[in-house]
């Protein structure tokens, strides 16, 4: 867990001043003249209806001359910040940041997308829009942001995790690039990519997010494993697998568990990569067909000693 100190602010306790009530003036009585009638009634009446509707009116008109003029948004901030400022000199303004979880996003990252200011009141932190920013870090994949009172914020995230990367001209404006991918296929960054070299390379439209059984599996294979050197995407329908020596090997759309089985027992057992092969084509049910680096072509009956 990192903890961030916030400098306090010092707080404002001014002197209670004592104001005097000035003594009340005593009230006039009326003079009534002797002898004196009432006012007498004007010769027209305007009905109560119509004196309510222009009072309305009027009032209705003012209100939105002043929400156009902007009045009542700035006095609603004053009044929120009076309040906000009342508030934190009563001990609750955040001047602690706890921030756990994080590996790869620097502290400072995440603090910079809380956007919160020493000393700003605890209670008018909109918790929501603080979180959605700390979501939108490339290598976050959930945070939490909760208040404690009376100072402190606490944040928890949890990192997305690298699975492989990923050669599309889908990166790069069009022009190609590399990103690192989740498990899922989903992309985390295209920055410092470099550090991340040993993760499986994936090559294609469509490569990352069909790319996880077919990985795991070569994982399995020891002596494919230890010569892969990219899984490539074909037509977003197939995989080729490309081998450390420049080796093209093409599995078929479905089946390809068996077919890796196959290229493990060639490799082993058969010495394939010593034959000066270029292409391994095992998507054929009867046959393995070869192409070697003179452009010779070669086909085995599958079940037979090449």
């Amino acid at each position: 867990m990192r903890s961030l100190k916030l400098a306090r602010k010092p707080r404002n306790n001014p002197r209670a001043k004592t104001v005097r009530k000035a003594p009340r003036a005593g009230r006039e009585k009326p003079a009534v003249q002797p002898g004196g009638s009432r006012a007498e009634k004007p010769s027209f009446a305007i009905s109560r209806p119509m004196v309510w509707l222009a009072g309305a009116s009027v009032v209705l008109a003012l209100i939105v001359v002043l929400v156009v003029s902007g009045v009542v948004g700035r006095t609603v901030r004053g009044v929120r910040n009076a309040v906000s400022t009342t508030v934190a000199d009563a001990g609750f303004g955040v001047y602690e940041i706890q921030i756990n979880g994080n590996r790869r996003v620097p502290t400072g990252g995440i603090f910079a997308a809380l956007g919160l200011t020493p000393g700003q009141s605890i209670f008018f932190i909109d918790l929501p829009a603080a979180r959605a920013r700390i979501m939108a870090l490339d290598w976050i994949a959930s945070a939490d942001v909760v208040r404690r009172y009376p100072d402190t914020i606490t944040v928890t995230v949890v990192e997305k995790r690298p699975f492989a990367l990923w050669q599309s001209p889908l990166l790069g404006n069009g022009r190609g690039g590399v990103a690192v991918v989740e498990r899922s296929g989903g992309v985390i960054t295209t920055q410092g990519v470099d550090q991340f070299s040993r993760l499986p390379k994936l090559v294609g439209a469509g490569a990352p997010e069909h790319a996880a059984d077919l990985v795991e599996a070569v994982m399995a294979h020891r002596a494919i494993s230890a010569r892969i050197a990219a899984y490539e995407r074909v037509s977003d329908r197939r995989w080729n697998l490309i081998l450390s020596d420049g080796v093209v090997v093409k599995l078929p759309e479905t089946g390809w568990p068996k077919q890796l089985d196959d290229l493990e027992n060639l490799i082993v057992d058969k010495g394939i990569l010593e034959k000066s092969v270029t292409e391994i084509d095992l998507r054929a049910p009867t046959n393995y067909f070869f192409v070697l680096k003179g452009g010779e072509q070669k086909s085995i009956e599958k079940g037979k000693d090449t």
